[in-house]
């Protein structure tokens, strides 16, 4: 299943939600922490970081995400939320 949702979010140029969508996606992660000067797992890269990180890092990040919410068993709900979000909620390729 993760397989099938990651090449789900990189189709039609995908890059990744859009901040408001993004960080909806990841207040839905359960047990986030601070570890060191970081977070597991990693923020999501929106506010100050969105015009300042390539579409690459963001495809990254939002494939740890995924990635995860499978090691929590919360699988489905990622899914069914990125299903979910109207085309116009993506970030894509050439916009950012």
């Amino acid at each position: 299943m993760i397989n099938e949702l990651l090449k789900y979010v990189r189709a039609n140029n995908r890059v990744c939600p859009m901040p408001q969508k993004w960080n909806e996606l990841y207040e839905m992660l359960p047990d986030k922490r601070r570890v060191g000067n970081g977070h597991e797992p990693s923020v999501p890269l929106i506010l100050g970081a969105w015009h300042e990180t390539p579409a690459l890092m963001k495809i990254l990040r939002l494939e740890e995400h995924i990635k995860y919410a499978d090691k929590k068993g919360i699988i489905d709900r990622i899914d069914k939320y990125l299903r979910g979000l109207k085309e116009s909620d993506w970030a894509h390729l050439g916009e950012l």
